[in-house]
């Protein structure tokens, strides 16, 4: 299988993430940033395991996105520059319905690891983020990698994207949140219910 490291899909995760904002320093490591993928794994590992419906997955996989990823971040860059045009209270509305279609769709995606397991295997500095990549194992399938990028620049180690089998979440997110945007003509509060309803 192709690493997804050397994917060119990985070009556009690099860009997606260079779309955040910048600081001028880095004071992030390769063992932090493994550190936090190992915590992440392990709270996902647990939840794989735990027997629970799928409902109740979704919402333990909620608050590992939340705890575990730069919600704000990852939301903004998913919008892109619409984002910088929106109240405070509008931002915080959309992050909100943001965090909760994610992790409904990508919490659907990781119940199909039940009776499987993800694996880290290490982790690399790529430009002013971390790649950590892990694989996983699922019954029946070929192992794949699930890779994670890190970054500390809202204040805390944190993940700021993560591709799977080479699918490039941003990206992937990117043109989707647009895609709703342009139906609703523009409308955030169109946008927002729509993704309340989406995932």
């Amino acid at each position: 299988m192709t690493s997804i490291l050397s994917n060119p899909t990985r070009r556009a995760m690099l860009a997606g993430a260079a779309a955040l904002v910048a600081s001028p320093t880095f004071a992030l490591t390769n063992r932090q940033a493994q550190s936090l993928v190992q915590s992440l794994v392990s709270d996902i590992n647990k939840i794989i395991a735990s027997g629970k419906s799928e409902s109740g997955m979704i919402s333990d996989f909620a608050g590992v996105f939340g705890r575990y990823g730069d919600v704000p971040a990852i939301a903004r860059s998913a919008l892109g520059p619409p984002a910088r045009s929106l109240s405070s209270s509008e931002l915080a509305a959309y992050t909100k319905a943001f965090q909760g279609y994610i992790s409904r769709k990508y919490g659907k995606r990781f119940r199909e690891f039940v009776g499987g397991s993800i694996d880290v295997n290490g982790a690399r500095q790529a430009g002013r983020f971390y790649e950590v990549s892990t694989t996983a194992f699922l019954r029946g399938e070929s192992p794949f990698e699930v890779t994670f990028v890190v970054s500390d620049r809202g204040g805390q180690d944190r993940f700021v994207n993560m591709l799977i089998a080479g699918v490039n979440m941003l990206a992937t997110e990117r043109v989707e949140v647009n895609a709703l945007l342009d139906r609703n003509q523009g409308n955030v509060s169109g946008l927002i219910n729509d993704l309340n309803r989406a995932g």
